[in-house]
């Protein structure tokens, strides 16, 4: 075992697997499983694989991407295969050096490649689950100041406890929160606020909601019947602005990564819902 590896609990590791497929995806027996994952997170895929045969999973197909391989393409590639899709890994800043039209280029034909399972993702059509994994890249961006073992260490900590894994039962655990987020969204839906105003250091933003809009968040049933919590961890619940209802100014207090560049200091302004500024 290397250092990195030591670096995270195995245990906590196998609960995290554990509840992706218990609680995030709700597996049913007989399901195919279809993972994308970095080759960094290859510990975690594995354990993810198991439970998935041990809940009865049809076939599980993992595909990998590798640091090193997106950047070899970026790097030395011909320029037609930046219209070609393709995988990224878990540096939010991996292309933060690289030419920003072939990173446009290459985004445009995996967003084209990707629409005929991105619809069924985003239109809910089938159960799905986006889990963490503490990768070296990642860790030491959050912890610059750290060796790599010991910022892995942290971020892994941190995941853990997010994800509700730092403890014996966390299917249990999960139970607790998506009942909590359920009472949230009953109470929001039954207040139906007219808009939601912001107010912080630099922002004063009125957000407009869509007439007939509901709150949703935590466990949500897919259209093919089965309940399951697309992300681990979540604790927002969220609903659907009024496209012509955005007024004011907001500023993010918190980095965007965007393409494999990290884009800070943002900060517009809105006027009937369109960014004027």
């Amino acid at each position: 075992m290397n250092t990195i590896s030591a670096a995270i609990n195995p245990v906590k590791l196998d609960r995290l697997a554990e509840v992706a497929i218990k609680v995030g995806l709700q597996l049913q027996p007989g399901q195919d499983l279809f993972l994308t994952a970095p080759a960094s997170a290859l510990p975690l895929v594995r354990r993810i694989v198991e439970h998935a045969y041990k809940a009865g999973a049809g076939l599980v197909t993992p595909l990998l991407s590798d640091e090193a391989v997106t950047l070899a393409r970026y790097r030395f590639g011909h320029d037609a295969s930046f219209d070609r899709a393709a995988v990224v890994g878990d540096d939010p800043m991996l292309l933060s050096s690289e030419d920003p039209a072939k990173v446009a280029r290459a985004s445009k034909a995996n967003s084209m490649a990707y629409q005929p399972a991105l619809s069924r993702i985003t239109g809910f059509d089938v159960n799905w689950n986006i889990v963490a994994y503490p990768g070296a890249s990642w860790a030491g961006l959050v912890f610059p100041n750290d060796d790599e073992a010991t910022a892995v260490g942290k971020l892994a900590s941190a995941i853990f406890k997010a994800s509700r894994v730092d403890n014996a039962d966390p299917v249990a655990a999960w139970a607790a929160h998506n009942a909590a987020l359920k009472t949230r969204t009953d109470w929001l839906n039954g207040q139906r606020f007219y808009a939601l105003h912001y107010t912080g250091p630099g922002t004063d933003l009125t957000i407009g909601l869509a007439d007939g809009h509901e709150w949703v968040g935590g466990a949500s049933i897919a259209k093919n019947g089965i309940v399951c919590n697309p992300n681990i961890p979540t604790e927002e619940v969220f609903t659907t602005p009024h496209a012509l209802r955005v007024e004011g100014r907001v500023r993010s207090t918190k980095p965007l990564s965007h393409q494999g560049t990290l884009i800070e200091d943002i900060a517009v302004r809105f006027e009937g819902g369109r960014i004027v500024e």
